[in-house]
């Protein structure tokens, strides 16, 4: 299960024991925000972009959107978001539960600086229904980011 890829990787940070798993759906901003109880703005969305044959991860604040000049100043390329049926395969999470904990190798996780304006945020957990409450700087540590970016509007 993709949510014990995700327990495995938390671990290894001291953070497993933050992991909120619902019986109801998380697998949108809103549904997670929701299930939550907090504003949608507060969820980190993890977005997946092709790079080439192999992908890179951006989190990004809830409420919000790619940049496009701003993505392709930064990657050198066009933001072309990974196809459902290639984000389990490339990433090792399925869509509605993407996150940067336990994916596969070789996927670059980044930052978005849309994210700053909060001390706590909640990405998923692996699953549609599943989150964790970490710090900025704690997700930045659990996450193994490259870096921050600047992509968003």
């Amino acid at each position: 299960m993709s949510i014990e890829r995700a327990r495995a990787h938390l671990k290894k940070h001291g953070l497993q024991n933050r992991i909120k798993e619902f019986n109801v759906s998380s697998a949108t901003v809103a549904l997670a925000a929701e299930a939550l109880h907090c504003e949608p703005a507060r969820i980190a969305k993890t977005l997946s972009f092709e790079k080439g044959e192999s992908a890179i991860l951006i989190l990004a604040a809830g409420d919000a959107r790619i940049d496009n000049a701003k993505f392709k100043h930064t990657f050198g390329m066009k933001a072309r978001m990974l196809s459902a049926e290639r984000v389990e395969p490339l990433i090792g999470h399925g869509v509605g539960g993407v996150c940067p904990f336990g994916v596969n190798p070789g996927i670059p996780v980044y930052m978005d600086e849309s994210l700053r304006r909060f001390d706590v945020v909640y990405p998923a957990a692996g699953t549609s229904a599943s989150a964790v409450d970490l710090t900025l700087e704690e997700l930045e540590r659990a996450s193994e980011s490259v870096g921050w970016v600047d992509v968003t509007k």
